[in-house]
């Protein structure tokens, strides 16, 4: 792996104008071609197995016109304060919104009159109704100017002393991202790389590479949208993940190329050593990712499969361009990508044969003699205490990881919205007058010879229960074997007490069934985010457990030991707990809350414990697999245990910071966004980042190596005969970048 590898690094720096433009005519022909796809779909959400789904396909079936997929806005009235919405003067104001609201779009069919079906959409108390305006087209393709119309007449009705919100998904929701917080994380990234290199050019190398990976991933999502029917949300996981593991990938070549040049070798050389190497790291650190995010297809729902496939595919393309594209750029400024500070040195004349041997001499000797840098000296601090440090570091991260053990997953809604939008005013009102249940109907289907009849009396049995406010007379189909109700639950739609509804409506209907010789679905969108949390509860183990066991086989063969990639799961297990714990601790339980802005606790969204281990699994693997494999690269050339992991901090410690911190500030400025799942995901992954890469990689990891000392890598001979060498640490490379037979010595430590 190391050879080809270094070969390949060689060739992309002598041919660096044929390799840059090969990766420009790629990305404007990928950004061709996205800018000429069809539109993408719009987003399906779909569980196969579930009974919601189920409920929803014979809905589609059985009543073609109520399930057109158009978009709706729910609009809630409420007359001013001692009025009622039925006086005349308020149903005049009522009726003129009505009809603005009918024709102020041609993509809009009409607006229902509230004062037609007094029962459902006028409140008991008579201060508040609501009006459903139903659209066209689906939520996706409600334009600007439908929108624009939407706003302007609730603006006009409430100039009429009217107070006048709206929900649904055909009112706008402001998506736009980059604010303050995130730029001030851009920011603080930028300061990091060049306080890491010292160089403005080797600063901003990761920062354009990362961005040409994930602008050709994200345009060949694009380009495949409509030929494979992708989502136009499918690309939000791998622009993420994408960027993190691009810039990270660079940064790991780069900082290893101006370490091989400050051992005096040429710049091809050391563009060639860099990407047999350190290339090499990337290119196990992608595979972890990519099994990471491959695996969501575990879960069996479509949307995040597409997800976690074009995830994966965008990885795939930073890692080419980590190993190809940066040693072609390394090769246009081999002398600025270096540290100002003694940069004249490398812009001297190519050093002699005789200077060459005896960096080569130097560069073999284990790195113990080198100056010691922060790095070494916190690795020498925990060697000295590994005892101290590993119960800290285990203790206070289980001590975090508690809460964890409460968590409790949903889906966001209107109800989790921000108190400043007018979707979640409109939930507010409609909870207030109508009861918290209004908001998250559920529909029962019942299949029968008379389904009328059937559903008529599986609707009395229903409405006994306590948690049901009330239940609709059933609504056949013009066949009369199917039929709806509507109920309306006591709770709202994300109380733990709903979930328990729906869970007793679906026993008593398997009751119900046998006595009625019916089939009787509970289905709506409180029932399938229901079934969508629980969906995803059960896959949550059955996924780790082919995350870290797919990686812990493929780092055995990396680092040709036990005890390692055993370790490295084992810490990100209790770093993803730690994370879990403090999202629970803050955004469930309510500390610090204000301290975040958070508006409202609740429950953690279900599709967030998924998302964070798939990220953050990547990023933790390629700090493991960067640092460790300077350690194992360091003991395969002779250093003992203990110099050989501080030989690893010195050389990467200080780039494994740096990733991290980059990381953490990107996700921390989504800390400041007004919506709260979306704080709710920048703070999850900027503290699994933090614990993972400053407690587990960097005190846990050396611990756990001082105590077990050469046992670390001990590896059974029948497994050493059974694994793949693909010499990740360049123990084959000699000082030329070519093959070169090991020394008796380094033969026994290969391991």
């Amino acid at each position: 792996m190391a050879t080809f590898l270094s070969r390949l690094g060689r060739l992309a720096f002598r041919r660096r104008g044929v390799t840059l433009l090969l990766w420009l005519l790629i990305f404007g022909g990928m950004g061709f071609a996205a800018s000429s796809a069809p539109a993408p779909p719009a987003d399906t959400f779909s569980m196969p197995g579930t009974e919601s789904q189920e409920a929803f396909d014979l809905l589609t079936e059985k009543f073609p016109d109520a399930s057109a997929d158009g978009a709706s806005a729910r609009v809630v009235v409420r007359a001013p304060q001692g009025q009622k919405i039925t006086a005349p003067e308020q149903r005049a104001d009522v009726g003129r919104l009505v009809a603005e609201l009918g024709t102020s779009s041609p993509q809009v069919v009409g607006a229902a009159d509230p004062y037609k079906t007094p029962d459902i959409s006028i409140s008991k108390d008579g201060t508040t109704a609501y009006t459903v305006v139903t659209y066209k087209v689906p939520a996706m393709e409600v334009n600007d100017e439908a929108h624009d119309a939407l706003d302007a007449a609730i603006e006009n009705a409430g100039k009429a002393g009217l107070t006048v919100e709206a929900g649904g998904d055909a009112v706008k929701i402001d998506q736009t991202m980059g604010g303050t917080g995130e730029q001030i994380g851009i920011l603080i990234s930028a300061i990091v790389l060049v306080l890491t290199f010292g160089s403005l050019i080797a600063a901003g190398m990761p920062l354009i590479t990362a961005l040409i990976g994930v602008g050709i991933g994200i345009s060949g999502i694009t380009a495949l949208s409509s030929a494979l029917g992708l989502s136009a949300t499918t690309s939000t996981l791998a622009m993420m993940i994408g960027l993190a593991v691009g810039i990270d990938y660079a940064l790991f070549i780069v900082s290893r190329f101006r370490a091989e040049r400050a051992e005096g070798r040429s710049p091809e050389e050391a563009a060639g050593r860099a990407t047999g190497t350190a290339g090499s790291a990337v290119v196990f650190a992608g595979l972890t990712v990519i099994v990471a995010l491959g695996g969501l297809a575990v879960v069996n729902i479509p949307m995040l499969t597409e997800m976690g496939l074009a995830a994966a595919g965008t990885v795939a393309v930073s890692v080419l361009v980590a190993i190809t594209l940066v040693p072609a750029l390394l090769g246009f400024a081999p002398v600025k990508v270096m540290a100002r500070k003694g940069r004249l040195q490398y812009a001297l004349k190519p050093l002699s044969e005789r200077q060459q041997r005896k960096a080569a001499k130097r560069a073999a000797k284990p790195a113990t003699t080198d100056k010691p840098n922060l790095g070494s000296r916190w690795a020498s601090y925990v060697l000295r205490h590994p005892v101290a440090v590993l119960l800290v570091g285990v203790v206070g991260l289980g001590t975090i990881a508690v809460p964890a053990t409460s968590l409790e997953l949903g889906l966001p809604g209107e109800g989790s919205m921000s108190t400043k939008t007018t979707q979640r005013k409109a939930y507010d009102m409609l909870s207030e007058s109508f009861g918290p249940g209004f908001n998250g109907p559920l529909i029962i289907t019942v299949q029968a010879e008379d389904a009328k009849k059937a559903a008529d009396s599986v609707g009395k049995v229903f409405d006994q229960n306590p948690g049901v406010t009330s239940v609709s007379p059933a609504t056949p189909n013009k066949a009369n074997d199917t039929a709806i109700i509507n109920l309306i639950p006591k709770t709202g739609p994300t109380e733990k007490k709903t979930e328990d509804l729906v869970r007793e409506l679906r026993d008593t209907a398997r009751g119900l069934e046998q006595s009625n010789a019916s089939q009787i679905l509970v289905t709506g969108q409180t029932a399938m985010f229901i079934d969508f949390s629980q969906t995803l509860d059960d896959a949550l183990l059955p996924y780790l457990g082919l995350v870290v066991g797919l990686a812990f086989l493929l780092l055995m063969v990396v680092f040709r030991s036990i005890l390692v990639p055993l370790k490295a799961a084992l810490g990100f297990l209790l770093s993803v707990a730690a994370a879990l714990g403090a999202v629970v601790a803050v955004f469930q339980w309510g500390w610090l809350a204000d301290v975040l802005g958070v508006e409202q606790t609740g429950p953690i969204m279900s599709t967030m414990p998924i998302f964070m281990i798939g990220v953050v699994f990547g990023l933790a693997m390629d700090y493991e697999v960067f640092l460790v494999s300077r350690m194992r690269e360091s003991y395969a050339h002779g250093a003992r245990p203990a110099e050989a992991v501080v030989d690893g901090f010195r050389h990467g410690g200080r780039v494994v910071a740096a990733a991290a911190v980059i990381m953490i500030s990107v996700f921390s400025g989504f800390i400041v966004e007004d919506n709260d799942f979306i704080k709710m995901i920048g703070f999850a992954l900027a503290i699994a980042v933090l614990f993972d890469a400053f407690i587990v990689r960097m005190a846990i990891v050396p611990a756990l190596f001082a105590l077990l000392g050469k046992s670390a890598w001990w590896l059974p001979k029948w497994l050493d005969r059974i694994l793949p060498r693909v010499d990740v640490e360049g123990e084959k490379l000699d000082h030329d970048g070519q093959s070169a037979p090991h020394s008796r010595r380094e033969r026994t430590l290969v391991g």
